[in-house]
């Protein structure tokens, strides 16, 4: 279900699927790289300004689905505008600093986004690039990230499938809403 708040800010309504806390697991695969499962969780906020605030964790499974350690971490800011651009700011923990740029589909809630600048730290790995695809499946958050560096082609290299993020405060908002003329066996609300 997607909710849009009422203190989010108007230009934001197209990626009000994004919002919430999301986790779940995906696959990591890069020549030169530990190939590995990985969780994830994600959290897409807003404060009533004109960006979503985003983060990303992600962590080595072992084979039991166990948290390892570390793998990822990225922070940034997602904006749009009125053709549907999509622009996205990012900080990630390897060192390097990205500017992405993409669309929102029409009719549907899935994100294109391409690389247009990379900043990088002496101590950063090689990275020239990358693409990502966001798209909301089923309730649910799809993504897949292609990167390429001077010695290797632009490649997917991590996609995942996260779940919404459930809290306390949101089940009661929920029950709040709930209509006072439910029937008491819950099976008349079907028919």
């Amino acid at each position: 279900m997607i909710e849009i708040p009422s203190d989010l800010h108007k230009d934001l309504v197209p990626l009000a699927f994004l919002l919430g806390d999301w986790a779940g697991a995906g696959v990591h695969d890069f020549p030169g790289a530990e190939k590995c499962n990985f969780g994830q969780e994600v959290s897409f906020t807003h404060d009533g300004r004109d960006f979503l605030e985003y983060s990303s964790r992600t962590w080595v499974l072992d084979g039991d689905g166990k948290k390892v350690r570390p793998l990822e971490s990225e922070h940034g800011f997602w904006r749009i505008d009125a053709a549907r651009k999509v622009e996205v700011t990012m900080t990630r923990d390897d060192g390097v600093i990205e500017i992405w740029y993409g669309g929102l589909a029409d009719q549907k809630p899935q994100i294109d986004l391409v690389t247009d600048a990379v900043a990088r730290t002496a101590t950063a790995d090689p990275y020239s690039g990358g693409k990502r695809l966001y798209g909301y499946v089923k309730s649910d958050l799809m993504w897949v990230g292609e990167k390429q560096t001077p010695e290797v082609e632009l490649r997917p290299y991590m996609s995942a499938h996260l779940k919404k993020v459930v809290t306390p405060e949101d089940v009661e908002r929920w029950a709040k809403a709930l209509p006072d003329d439910m029937p008491d066996d819950g099976i008349a609300f079907f028919k």
